[in-house]
């Protein structure tokens, strides 16, 4: 689905968080080239505005990825109206914030069944079709925080470390099958650094919600969502026999962790 002449995408696509931030920009970037997308997001009237602006090859369904009903609703309807996907992105996610000695148990709990058991379900919605046509590529979302713990945000980074794991474990027992069935589907996850998006309004403890907001105003040079969704193009407009396994992308001036 990828025409070299042109380098633009023209495949069928799912992604879900698509209602603001980075999930909002992957769409509007794949839209223009795109054979079809399907965005899914809880905000309903967001993604019914977004697709409404794009395109009628646009299809906002209502979607909360806690819900395995809700991510396969997303897979049927790609399938019924393209008859094909070549894509997911799992992009939705939360972020709680604060000290796990606070036992936010309802935190904790959002956090597993969103960024994990989301994506898992993503996984779960496409695999059979793409194992039946040999092809496709399922990008995850994780984080720089997949890789390094902050301090007061354990679970999440917990979340986030478990997602890059699945990828990996995916990624093995794909390669695994193609060396006897000649598959070629690809698992990616990007890991972004610093990137302005509305992901602090999904935290509940309003002092933890404050500094990171605080944080992120006064850091310089911090990515935009529109520099994920270049990254989600290059990696499937890469020859479709090529797996970027990890793309971790962070602002230059952003200081790692030590």
């Amino acid at each position: 689905m990828n025409d070299q002449r042109d380098n633009l995408w023209h495949g069928v696509a799912i992604i879900t968080g698509a209602s603001s931030g980075i999930g909002e920009s992957i769409t509007s970037k794949l839209a223009p080239s795109a054979k079809g997308l399907v965005i899914g997001a809880r905000r309903y009237d967001r993604i019914e505005a977004l697709a409404h602006e794009l395109g009628e090859h646009v299809i906002p369904i209502q979607c909360d990825v806690k819900k395995e009903a809700d991510v396969q609703q997303l897979a049927n309807a790609a399938l019924e109206r393209f008859g094909s996907i070549d894509a997911i992105v799992n992009n939705a996610g939360v972020a709680p914030m604060g000290s796990m000695l606070r036992c936010r148990v309802d935190d904790w709990e959002n956090t597993i069944d969103t960024n994990i058991k989301g994506v898992l379900y993503g996984i779960a919605s496409v695999l059979p079709h793409m194992l039946k046509r040999s092809t496709g590529t399922i990008i995850n979302i994780t984080s720089e925080a997949a890789r390094s713990v902050i301090p007061g945000a354990g679970v999440y980074c917990g979340s986030k470390f478990a997602v890059r794991a699945i990828s990996e474990g995916l990624q093995m027992d794909l390669s695994a099958r193609s060396q006897k069935d000649g598959n070629d589907i690809r698992v990616t996850t990007i890991a972004p650094g610093f990137v302005k998006t509305g992901l602090a309004e999904s935290i509940t403890f309003e002092p933890a919600k404050e500094a990171l907001i605080c944080g992120m105003e006064s850091e310089e040079g911090v990515l935009s969502p529109n520099d994920i969704a270049e990254c989600v193009e290059i990696i499937l407009n890469t020859p479709q026999h090529v797996e970027i396994g990890e793309l971790t992308v962070r602002p230059v001036k952003q200081i790692l962790p030590t």
